[in-house]
Formats: structure tokens, sequence, C-alpha cells
């Protein structure tokens, strides 16, 4: 018996070595995660079949005698041998794994191998495998809430099938004490080896599960990495942009033949292997591309003919269509292209999965962010366009006063009064208008101002020669010169002046707005452009307004910056990028 348990534990370690190859296998995903199907049931039946068939080669053989015959078992034996092995942990731990369907396929498979070698015990032999089996798939759904069930409760399981083996060898063969006497010399063997191994294979899965998760943490950390990373890239208000940002990216921080990214019509960017016949413009032409973006949901090609390619030696021949969605629609394909389809493992399904869902969750985002700024500077710009009716009166008894005593001032300050309220209606419809509007509407403003102030104001304004081709936020300037007027100069008696000066420096359009007043007090200097004054008779509502249009609408580059100047009286200036690009206007419009 001591020799017998020796030899079958040295046979149990070449059938671990066998079985820790076996996790590793691709297909081995599916029975731990319970994922049937009758294909993969069948697939994993034979799998674990062909495992109890090498159990059983690597078996040892019984004489009537107790006999122990060192050899493998490949050929039928003698009808004096009996057949002593470990195929009952394969057929245990295919119905713990896979359930009674795949527990009775392979024990059929190895029953059978077992009833075809012959020998003693031939019949109880083949007939154990099966209903072991089926057994064990049943105890497997019985701890169904157990992704695997706990190597102590597998030692406690393995138990059973070799005792209903040795009670199928009594039963079967009653031929006196020859039978005894070998069930009495294998059964405690036969009961440890069982038992440990299918405790140890239960202990290897559960490894195999923890690599799994751990492979799963790492890629969905990956994922959100490269999405990060992605951000400034989906920001970009051109496809183009967008598409070479991420190809560019993702080819680097990852380990692919070739990255593409495509809309819904033609690729966008291709990186990688195959660039000189998957050029930019190409149309996209394999179903499984329509696919993706009819279904919305990845899609997975191991083989080259489903992603048939016009060059014959193409190297890509496996890939991963990942579909990017933005208010559930598709707007971009991303496909992860591979060499072979072996190269797609579950780390690169699970990946491909998680930046998916990222880069569509980002993109998302960052459209409600885009809404909510459209929204914010479209109620700016209906603020801004509401006319001040105080103005409004005071110019229109202006106009009336003069057209008794100058009607050609009056007449010109009618026409100024025009442009200005015609300027403020088109607040409402453009978020950039040429430097040139702006400064007209400066000029209307400043006129009528002026008259109205007659002999007492002064405003001058410098800009450059060259306006044309030049966009700015509209109603940028001007409320910046009202709020010098009306707060800045309110208590200057005589020699008021406000001086407006524009200038074109190394790519940016510099403003200000200098005026000769009283300045800000100096604990609203550090507020008035980050909250609105309401109540505050130094102004505060225009200017945080202008300042509000400005950072949604360029950046945190061209806020305000304001300061009160040494020799009295108050400086409000900006900067920002020259748009000389009509395509710019109509984007940020």
């Amino acid at each position: 018996m001591k020799d017998l348990t020796i030899m079958l534990f040295e046979r149990l370690g070449l059938l671990l070595v066998i079985a820790f190859v076996l996790t590793r296998t691709p297909g081995f995903k599916s029975l731990l995660y319970r994922e049937f199907s009758w294909k993969m049931s069948l697939v994993h039946a034979v799998v674990f079949g062909i495992f109890g068939i090498a159990s059983t080669v690597t078996g040892i053989l019984i004489t009537e005698q107790g006999e122990i015959i060192h050899t493998f078992v490949i050929l039928p034996v003698d009808t004096g041998q009996l057949i002593v092995s470990l195929s009952l942990v394969a057929i245990v731990i295919a119905g713990l794994l896979g359930g009674p369907i795949v527990g009775l396929g392979a024990g059929l498979i190895a029953g059978i191998h077992l009833m075809l070698l012959g020998g003693v015990g031939w019949l109880a032999n083949g007939l154990v495998n099966p209903l072991t089996g089926i057994l064990a798939g049943m105890t497997a759904r019985f701890f169904s809430n157990e992704r695997v069930i706990s190597p102590l409760k597998a030692l406690f399981i393995g138990v059973f099938p070799p005792i209903l083996q040795m009670q199928l060898l009594l039963i079967m063969y009653t031929n006196g004490d020859a039978m005894v006497g070998i069930v009495d010399q294998i059964g405690l063997p036969l009961v440890l080896s069982n038992s440990i191994a299918i405790a140890i294979f239960t202990t290897m899965i559960r490894v195999v599960m923890k690599e799994q998760e751990n492979e799963a943490a790492i890629a969905t950390k990956q994922a959100l990495t490269i999405a990060e990373e992605a951000l400034p890239f989906l920001k970009k208000d051109s496809n183009m942009d967008v598409a070479n940002g991420l190809a560019n990216l993702l080819y680097d921080r990852l380990e692919l033949a070739a990255v593409s990214v495509t809309n819904k019509h033609e690729v966008l960017a291709h990186k990688g292997l195959g660039d000189q016949h998957h050029k930019v413009g190409d149309p996209i032409k394999t179903p499984l591309a329509f696919e993706t973006i009819e279904t919305k949901k990845m899609q997975v090609a191991y083989l080259k003919s489903d992603i048939p390619c016009e060059v014959e030696k193409c190297p890509l021949e496996a890939a991963i269509i990942i579909p990017i969605t933005e208010a559930d629609d598709v707007t971009y394909l991303i496909t992860f292209y591979f060499r072979k389809g072996q190269h797609i493992t579950p780390v690169e399904l699970m990946l491909a999965e998680g930046l998916g869902q990222f880069i569509s969750n980002q993109l998302n985002v960052l459209t409600t962010e885009k809404l909510k700024a459209h929204i914010r500077d479209a109620e700016l710009r209906n603020l801004q366009a509401q006319i001040n009716p105080h103005f409004l009166f005071n110019t229109l008894q202006l106009i009336a006063s003069l057209f008794r005593e100058e009607p050609k001032i009056a007449r010109h300050l009618t026409l100024q009064l025009a442009s200005y309220m015609r300027f403020n209606l088109r607040l409402v419809s453009k978020s950039l208008v040429e430097l040139e509007k702006e400064c007209e509407h400066v000029q209307a403003y400043t006129a009528i101002i002026q008259e109205r102030f007659k002999n007492r104001l002064q405003i001058t304004m410098e800009t450059p020669e060259d306006l044309s081709n030049i966009y700015i936020p509209p109603s940028t300037i001007q409320p910046l010169v009202e709020n010098a007027v009306q707060h800045g100069l309110k208590n200057v008696v005589e020699g008021a002046k406000v001086k407006i000066k524009i200038s074109r420096i190394n790519g940016e359009l510099n403003v200000s707005v200098q005026d000769n007043g009283c300045g800000f007090p100096k604990h609203i200097l550090p507020l008035v452009s980050h909250k609105p004054l309401v109540d505050n008779q130094n102004g505060g509502t225009g200017i945080y307004n202008v300042n509000q249009r400005l950072i949604h609408l360029i950046g945190e580059s061209a806020r305000l910056h304001i300061q009160n100047l040494p020799s009295g009286g108050s400086e409000v200036s900006f900067s920002i990028p020259i748009r000389i690009q009509m395509g710019e206007k109509q984007v940020m419009g």
C-alpha cells in the first residue's frame, strides 16, 4: 500500500504539470465564469476527456495477486490485471467547472477508453467515470454561488469518487477474496491521491482567477490612464486632429501592430503596419465595422477573412473594433490591429472595452461642458444685448434738444445710435465679430457719450492700421469704456479722459482702457472681475460679464487684468490670440 501511494503521488505530479498548462489556455476562462454554450461545452468535455485518458495512460497495473507493474498503460492489458489511475481527478474537475454536461462528456470519453483497454474491472472502471462526471456536475450546481469551490470542500468531495469505484468493483466482481484484497490494497491510496489532487487543482484555478483579476485591474488602470491622456485630443475642434492624436497616443502606449481611427464613413488616421495601403480618406469596407456601427458594441476579428484587405500580403490578420459613442451615436471607430488572432488575449479585450467606455464617457462630458458654455455664452450675450434704458432715454433726449440748435450733429448722433443698436441686436446670434465692427460699435458709443458730456470728457482711441481678418468676442471693449465713464470718472468735473489702445504684438491682440478717474477702491479691486457687484456703485457687472465671456470663449489666458494706475485712475486690459481664419470663428460661434 505504501509503495502504491508513493507511485500514485509521482504520477500526480506529472498530471498537475499537464493541469497547469491546461489552466493557461485561453478557452479556460469561459469555464471559470460559467459562460455556457454547447460548442464550448463540447470542446471542454473533449479536453477533460483527453486529460482523463492521459491520467489512465500514466496509471499503474496491479495483478490479482497484488503485484504492482511499473509501466505506462497504452495497449490493452491482460485479463488478470487491474488498471489503477487518477482519471477520476480530471472527471471531477470537469463536472465542478463545467456542470453535468461537461462532466458526463469527459466521463464517457475516459470511461470508453478504460473499457477498450480491458483487464479486471473494465466495466466498473468504465461506468464510474460518467457517473462521477454527472455527480460532480450536480455538486457544482449546489455550490453555484461560488465561482470556484474552495480547496477544503474539493478535498472532501474528492473522497467519494474512489469510494464509488471500490463499491462498483465489489458489486460487479464477486470472485471471492481476490477482489477484496485488491480493493483493500488500492482503496486508501486512491482516496488520498484523488482528494489531494482535486484540492491542488482547485487551488491552481483560484490562482489563475486571481491572476485574471489582477490583469483586469491593470488593464482598467491602463485604460483610465490612456483615456486621461486622450482628453486634450478630444477637445480638438477638428475630427482629423482628434483622430491623429488618438492614433499616435494608442500606438505609442500599447504594443499593437497598428491603430486606425475612422468615422462612420472613412479612415481619419492610421498608425503602424500597413500604412502604405491603409490611407487617410479610404472608405471603410469591412462588414464587421458596419456591424459595430449598427450594434454600438465592440467586435473582434480573429481571422483575416473577417477584415478583408485589397493587399493580399497585408500583415494585419486580426483586429478589435471599438465604437466611440457620443449622445448614443457612434462618432469614431478605433481599431486595434494584430499580426495574428492568437495575439488577442483577454487582457487586450478588457483593455479595449474599458478604453471604449472611458473615451465615450469623456466625449459625452466634453459635449455637455460645451453645451453649458454655449448656454452661458448665450445668456451673457442676451444680457449685454439689452440696451440700458437710461442711456437710451438720455441719448434720445440729447438728440431731440440738438435738432433745435444743431441739426447736423443731431443727425450724426442718430446714425451713431442706430449703429449702436444694430450691433447690440447682432450680439444674440454671434460669438465672434470682426474687430472693425467692434471698433465701430465703440466709436458709436463714444461719439454719443462725448456729445453728452461735451467740454468735460475726452475719449481717444488708438488702433492698428489693418483691422481686417481679426475676430473678437462682440461688445468686449464698449462695456469697459462705459464702466470707465460711469464709475471711474463720476467725480471728475472737468478734464476727464479715457484712452482706448488696441495693438497687435507677437500674434496677440492687446486691448487696454485707461481713465484718469478715482480708480477702484482697494477692497473691491480683487473682486471686480470674479463676481458681479450688482449692488456696488463702483461697477462690476459689465466687467464681470466681459471677463466670463473671454474665459469661456478663449480661455484663462484671456481674462481681464485690472489695476489702479500710480498717477491716478485705473486700467482694464486683456490679450487674446488673433483669429485670422473664418473656420475658427464658426467653431467658436
